[in-house]
């Protein structure tokens, strides 16, 4: 039976962020575990991460549950394992935040988190907005739009790891990847048909 691991440290929709994968998986043998335990991290065939807050707190609140960033760690470096990052939780896949203050990230995907240039529009930006793949990728469906909620971004270091984009003020990324690593800023468990696509895709890849 597969298993996806939706990692629980107190900063994220973990009620509808499950329900999301539990109605995207490909069949009924897939189980959506809820865990902070980092045995259960290892044991998962994968893992989402999610977040809606600030970028300190939440990396604060990942950081306090004991051995769950080293579980992540080994998870993708050493085990390989599809990981997914949802709005907050891509921006934590990041080297660093600047959210308040300079915060260490999880160094998955080179770059580093700063306010969205909204350009006089209002911020957060909240709502419905289009999706545009710059780049061939399994797990994104084909364009539409899609659920946001946020104030800052994802600049990467190497601009290969962008692999969508979105436009408010200015062009930035909705989605990035890098190996095994995927994270998306837009929330797919609140995107409807798109975000649904998104997650089963997730959990069919094979990377």
């Amino acid at each position: 039976m597969p298993v996806v691991c939706l990692i629980d440290y107190g900063a994220g929709n973990l009620h509808s962020a499950k329900r999301g994968l539990e109605r995207a998986a490909p069949s009924p043998d897939w189980r959506v575990e809820v865990s902070a335990d980092p045995e259960t991290l290892l044991a998962a065939d994968r893992l989402v991460l999610p977040g809606v807050g600030a970028f300190a707190s939440c990396a604060a609140g990942l950081r306090a549950r004991d051995g769950v960033e080293q579980a992540i760690h080994e998870a993708v470096s050493k085990q390989a394992k599809p990981f997914l990052g949802i709005c907050v939780g891509m921006q934590l896949l990041a080297d660093r935040g600047l959210e308040h203050q300079i915060t260490e990230g999880l160094g998955l995907i080179a770059g580093t988190v700063r306010a969205l240039d909204a350009k006089g529009l209002r911020v957060p930006h909240m709502g419905w907005n289009d999706v545009r793949a710059r780049k061939e990728h399994p797990v994104l469906p084909a364009d539409s739009d899609a659920y946001f909620v946020h104030s800052y971004v994802f600049e990467c270091e190497d601009e290969d790891a962008v692999i969508a984009t979105c436009d408010y003020g200015e062009t930035f990324p909705a989605a990035v990847a890098k190996d095994t690593v995927i994270g998306a800023q837009f929330h797919p468990e609140k995107s409807g048909a798109y975000g649904l696509s998104f997650l089963k895709n997730f959990l069919e890849w094979r990377p």
